[in-house]
């Protein structure tokens, strides 16, 4: 069934309404970023990475949103604990591959954690999705060196291998699960020069999965908002700077009209 305006409005509303707990175990270049962009569309925010305390922690939150950006030993293993206690306690988990195919730790490292256990959703750029079935071993820092359709069959691959929904972000978002895609059109170039924003939506599509159980749909949602957000903060901004602070009141304020008149979105 296709999703339209009034549904990823309502999916919004639910999210504001309901204040879900986001446990992310993120980067140290996206934590605030992160942090206030939930905060924006209404959800909570918790940031704890520590080995010792992220198995309680996921267990007491809504979603799990794990981002392999700034990686170390410790970082690694408390991203498995958190993983194994979020599949048991059946909450979703948000896989970001930051930079994967850029070293052999950080490809090991992903293709080892999306094995360990079931992801709910996988959202990467072009380049790390590809990474992540060999089919790509070499990116340009986090930069993806490929376009998003480029990875559409590795993402394809990836769904049917790990049950999961794949949301490949580039100039045009493609949200694969299995047989069904869909694409979205939302967003603006600016965006791209602001660090973080792709591991903002990453964060957005585990507020989204708390709210709708249907990955392929809660990503969509994601990416939608997170486009419109953009395209209508880039109106208001005269650069980067402004833009970030725009994108996050725009996001607080979005409207069921602001949805409506922005969507690009075909399945």
């Amino acid at each position: 069934m296709k999703i339209n305006a009034a549904q990823i409005y309502q999916s919004l509303e639910e999210i504001r309404a309901k204040t879900p707990l986001i446990h992310n175990i993120t980067n140290y270049v996206v934590m605030n970023n992160t942090a206030n962009a939930l905060l924006a569309i209404g959800a909570s925010p918790v940031m704890i990475h520590a080995e010792e305390e992220v198995e309680d922690m996921a267990a007491m939150a809504s979603a799990l949103v794990i981002n392999i950006g700034t990686l170390s030993p410790s970082w690694v293993r408390g991203m498995f604990k958190a993983l194994a206690k979020a599949v048991s306690k059946s909450i979703p988990v948000i896989v970001d591959p930051v930079g994967a195919g850029a070293t052999p730790y950080r490809t090991r490292t992903i293709r080892e954690l999306i094995s360990a256990g079931q992801p709910t959703i996988i959202r990467g750029n072009a380049s790390e999705i590809m990474a992540l079935t060999g089919d790509r071993l070499n990116t340009k820092g986090v930069d993806s060196t490929a376009a998003s359709n480029e990875a559409f069959q590795a993402a394809q691959n990836i769904s049917e291998k790990h049950h999961c929904a794949v949301c490949i972000s580039g100039a045009i978002d493609y949200i694969v699960e299995s047989k069904r895609m869909m694409k979205v059109a939302n967003g603006h170039p600016m965006m791209t020069k602001v660090t973080g924003l792709g591991c903002t939506a990453s964060a957005l599509c585990g507020a989204f999965a708390v709210v709708d159980n249907n990955p392929l749909e809660a990503a969509a949602k994601a990416m939608v908002v997170m486009g419109i957000a953009g395209e209508m903060a880039v109106e208001k901004s005269a650069g980067p700077g402004s833009l970030q602070m725009n994108f996050l009141d725009i996001l607080y304020n979005l409207s069921a009209n602001d949805i409506s008149q922005h969507l690009k979105m075909e399945e």
